[in-house]
């Protein structure tokens, strides 16, 4: 059994690796958990050891198919967590994401899909990420930034890549949450920012939310 805290590695290691350079450094684990790289290091000799993960200074960490498997299985439990507590406790939106880390790491061998099919079995998350299903396939999804958007074109509020508190109640003051509809009117050059139309009401917000969104 592994610990929580090799649970939250393989976790990250997951999620980095989605990114689009694939590489995933121990300087960007260190940083994505705040943990300093001695002992990143030490953890990494350890998942090494039980067969999780692979390390390649040039080519850095990788998943093996047993930490794929069992990375896949965290970030379900945590997003099926996360459904239930918005929808069936009533927590907020900008609540959910922190319970959530604790649940994840209960380990019962049928209490996922239990928890997935008492839920209607979704398909995404309150915060727009995709759930793994039981065989660890994922939703198809196909979501560009909302600064990607061009002026005069369209788009819903698909999923947040931040869902730290303090940003998800920056979106909620701004009204804009997951299904949310955005116009783009203008980019504007001086500093990226943008003006949009947010259910029809004008907002400028800055670059930094604007790649913050993912959008269809």
């Amino acid at each position: 059994m592994n610990s929580a805290s090799e649970e939250n590695y393989l976790k990250i290691i997951f999620s980095l690796a989605q990114q689009k350079d694939k590489k995933v450094s121990v300087t960007k684990i260190a940083e994505s958990l705040g943990n300093g790289t001695a002992a990143v290091i030490e953890m990494i000799k350890k998942l090494t050891e039980k067969d999780l993960i692979e390390y390649d200074k040039k080519k850095g960490v990788t998943l093996t198919k047993v930490g794929f498997k069992t990375a896949v299985a965290v970030v379900r439990k945590h997003r099926l967590w996360e459904v239930f507590l918005l929808d069936k406790l009533g927590y907020r939106w900008d609540e959910i994401h922190n319970i959530a880390e604790e649940l994840e790491h209960i380990n019962d061998a049928t209490l996922a899909d239990r928890l997935d099919k008492f839920l209607g079995f979704p398909e995404y998350d309150p915060h727009g990420d995709p759930i793994p299903k039981s065989n660890g396939d994922f939703p198809n999804t196909s979501k560009i930034l909302l600064s990607d958007i061009k002026p005069g074109e369209s788009c819903r509020i698909m999923a947040v890549k931040d869902t730290s508190t303090i940003f998800l109640q920056y979106l909620q003051q701004l009204g804009i949450s997951i299904g949310t509809s955005i116009k783009m009117v203008e980019k504007i050059p001086f500093d990226n920012s943008l003006v949009v139309l947010v259910e029809g009401v004008q907002k400028t917000v800055s670059s930094k939310l604007g790649e913050s969104l993912l959008v269809e």
